[in-house]
Formats: structure tokens, sequence, C-alpha cells
């Protein structure tokens, strides 16, 4: 079995050009910074368009991404969960996702309402991506409060951790506290002697105590104000809500790169998430991922036990892969501009030191400072852009050679410099042309889980 999904980055409609600088061939945004924030508000809008569209052409997943704070054009998606929620409400069946949230740049309790709170907007159609950043513009910008600065990867990481095992008790205790390295739930200072709380929690089967969840003291004779303030009651813990309709949580997902991720990810039945791995180590990232998750007795968020290897369709559980997709048919797409676009993003990438999980599997890692050019990329097939047979032929390649029993594959169509009607027209022709091919090959089978009755019903959908 098969599932689909795509992939949206939110890079610029603007044209691209090329920049000297400093004895370098740099892509940019053709375009000042005015320009810049009005193709932002396009990029915005046409998130929605495509997410909608999507469902309509049969596509099983959406997945977006956060980044902000980008003139140069490679991605923008400031608010996956906010774009998705407008999706969410005009389609049924399309699972929302993200790669990622990044949750160093949140806090924990605030992500995990705004997320329960599209699982319950969606009916039940969250995948829940988490990320801990790695660009200092954003994560120094978002993260300092919380302490999570990426250019302290150990105590980036630490924090990550700690924020994850926050928003899992918020969504699956019924009132929680948490007291932690970064973080006290709620800060052990916090006064509330408040008689409705104190009536609520009196009485027999709330399914808390007044003991644990209030300290009752007396008045503080230091201390002026209203009854709730002026008082030794202290809080001990706070139910969040809404909690996910799902559970005992929606499915947690994680872009992936590093061995130790991997392992992270796999020990903690969170899915995994690669996109820029040619196959062959995609393929042993996929080992890794099994082996970690059988030594760890296989985990899953319902204790469904070991899964198919690669994806189970069943349990939308496993590894995931993503590739650039670009078709050249019947007067469709453009090779030049597609290869313009890919030196855009990498032109982005490249000095992050994304270059290096480029290497096959038996290669040592690429030289991170490595120019990485668009006949790179489809060399490696991590862009796939050519006649309809060869896309279909290199996603099989892909299934093949990783060893997936099911297979899930997400197709990133957006590109920088091509407008929202290319892109629709790209999603468009993939899911008539392509996609019944896969499907007849591997079968299709939407799971019934997408569709939840809710007591409101959504609005109908309109086209995109």
């Amino acid at each position: 079995m098969i599932e689909i999904g795509v992939f949206h980055n939110g890079a610029s409609d603007l044209p691209t050009k090329h920049v000297a600088y400093n004895g370098d061939d740099v892509v940019v945004n053709d375009g000042d910074l005015a320009a810049t924030h009005t193709s932002a508000q396009r990029t915005i809008v046409n998130q929605v368009r495509q997410g909608i569209l999507a469902e309509q052409l049969g596509f099983d997943y959406w997945f977006q991404t956060e980044h902000h704070f980008q003139p140069e054009g490679a991605e923008l998606s400031p608010n996956p969960l906010l774009s998705e929620a407008a999706i969410a409400s005009r389609t049924r069946r399309i699972r929302l996702g993200q790669a990622a949230n990044i949750v160093s740049w949140w806090h924990p309790i605030r992500i995990a309402e705004q997320a329960a709170m599209l699982d319950v907007i969606s009916g039940g159609r969250l995948e829940f991506g988490i990320g801990r950043g790695y660009q200092p513009r954003e994560n120094e910008v978002f993260g300092w409060p919380y302490g999570s600065t990426i250019q302290d990867q150990e105590r980036n990481r630490a924090y990550f951790e700690e924020a994850y095992d926050i928003i899992i008790k918020a969504w699956t205790q019924d009132s929680m506290f948490h007291h932690g390295e970064f973080m006290s739930l709620p800060p052990s200072f916090t006064k509330w002697n408040h008689k409705q709380t104190l009536a609520y929690f009196s009485q027999p089967g709330m399914g808390r105590t007044l003991e644990q969840v209030l300290k009752v003291g007396n008045p503080d004779m230091y201390s002026a104000g209203n009854p709730v303030q002026a008082t030794t009651t202290k809080l001990l813990e706070f139910p969040v809500y809404p909690q996910p309709l799902q559970k005992p949580h929606p499915q947690i997902w994680e872009p992936l790169t590093s061995p130790r991720s991997v392992k992270f990810a796999a020990e903690r039945g969170i899915n995994g998430y690669f996109i820029v791995e040619p196959n062959s180590r995609l393929r042993r990232n996929i080992e890794l991922y099994y082996e970690e998750a059988e030594k760890a007795g296989w985990p899953d968020r319902q204790n469904r036990g070991q899964f198919k290897y690669g994806w189970d369709a069943e349990k939308r559980r496993g590894v995931v892969t993503c590739r650039y997709i670009h078709c050249v048919d019947k007067g469709l797409g453009d090779l030049d501009r597609a290869a313009q676009a890919l030196e855009l993003q990498w032109d982005y990438y490249g000095p992050f030191g994304f270059a290096a999980v480029l290497a096959e599997a038996d290669e040592p890692f690429y030289d991170m400072s490595m120019k990485v050019t668009a006949e790179m990329l489809r060399d490696k097939k991590v862009a796939i852009h050519g006649s309809k047979q060869y896309v279909i032929d290199s996603i099989m390649e892909i299934k093949e050679v990783c060893g997936y029993d099911d297979f899930m594959f997400h197709a990133w169509f957006e590109a920088g410099g091509f407008s929202a009607t290319e892109t629709e027209a790209q999603m468009q022709y993939f899911a008539e042309e392509i996609m019944p091919v896969l499907h007849r090959e591997y079968g299709h089978s939407p799971n019934p889980e997408s569709m939840v009755d809710l007591d409101v019903k959504a609005p109908a959908t309109t086209g995109a």
C-alpha cells in the first residue's frame, strides 16, 4: 500500500536572480524588501489554497514547515498550525502534519494547546511534527526566553526533550504539573485561593482531590489585594484545554538527520521524516530506526507492537521520505527555472552544512561547505525532475532500494520563482497522471480514521 503527501516549504514566488558576492555566484529573490513582504502574503494564502487542493486531488497528507525572517526567498511558514486550521475548516479527509513545529521556540503549554485545537477542529487529523531548529536568526529571536539557544547544541537538545515531555503530559493527564531543569509548571509560588476552584475540587469524584490541586494555607498578612492573591494557598497543578481528540495523543513526527536523532525518535515511537538523503543513506537510516525501535520494544502511542518495515499504512507508523518533484510533459514545467529554484534553496541551506548528508551510504559525509548544484541533486534523485515515466520510475526505485513494506512518499512541488498557478498545475498533473499508476502498483486505501464525525459540521470544500 502507498500513501502520498505534499510538503510545502513556502518558497517565494518572486523571480530568482544570480548575484556575485565575494567571489561566489549566489541565487536570491529578485525583489526589494517591500516586494518580499507582499510575496510572503501571497505565499500564506497559497499554502491554504494548495492544502485544500491537495485533498481535492486525492493526496493523503499535507505537511508544512516552520520558518521565519527570510528575505532571501527559500522558505516561509511562520505558523503551520494556524495555516492548517484554515485548511482543516475546508477539508474532511486529508491529514495535517508539520515538519516541523520548532518546539524550542515555543512555550510547551502554548504549542500543546494550539496543536490540540487543530486536532479538535480537524476532527482528529493532526500529525504533530517536532524539531529543534538550526538557524540562529530564528533560534536566538524565539528561543532565548527558554534558554534554547542553538549556539549551545546540548542546551538546545535538553530544552527540546523537556518540552516534549511537557507536551505529552498536557495531552494525556487530566491535570498536570512539571518541575524540571528549564520549567516549573505551575511555579512553586503561584497563589490561587479561588473559591470556585476550592468548591469544585472539594466535591468527590472530580478526578483530583483538593489536596492534589491546592496546598491550602492561611491569609497572607503581608499581602494586600483580592482573596485569590492575599493568601498562602498555592497552586500545585492544572489541567490544559483542550486535549486532542486522538488518544492517547496524535502521532508525533520528527525530521531526522543524525544517528542520535534517529535513535531518540525510534525509542519514543516518533515517526521519522527524511528529505535530502539519497536512497542508499535513506536505507541505512531506516535500518537504524528499526534496529533502535526493536531494542526499545517497538514503542507506539497506542501500544500496537511491531509495525511493518519502512511504513505501516494502517498504523501510520514508520519513516517517510520527501523529494523535490518537477514534471516536464505536455508543455508543463521548465527544467532550467526548476534548476535555479534548487540553487536558491541550496544557496540558503548550504551554509548550514546540509551538503554533508548528500553523501551515499558508503561514502564519508561530504564537506559541509561544498557547493550543492541542481545537477548533483538530480543525479542523486533528491530532486526528481523529468518526464512522467522518469518520475514514476524514480519513486518506485525508492521503495525497492529502501525495502519498504507499505510506502509513504511526500512530493515537494512549490519552488522559488514559480507562481501558485504553476505549482498547482504540477500538483494536478501528478495527481492525474502519476498517482494512479502508483496506486495500481502498490494499492491504496485511505485510513478511515481520517474522517471523524464532529457535532459541528465543517464548511463544504470549495475550489482552490
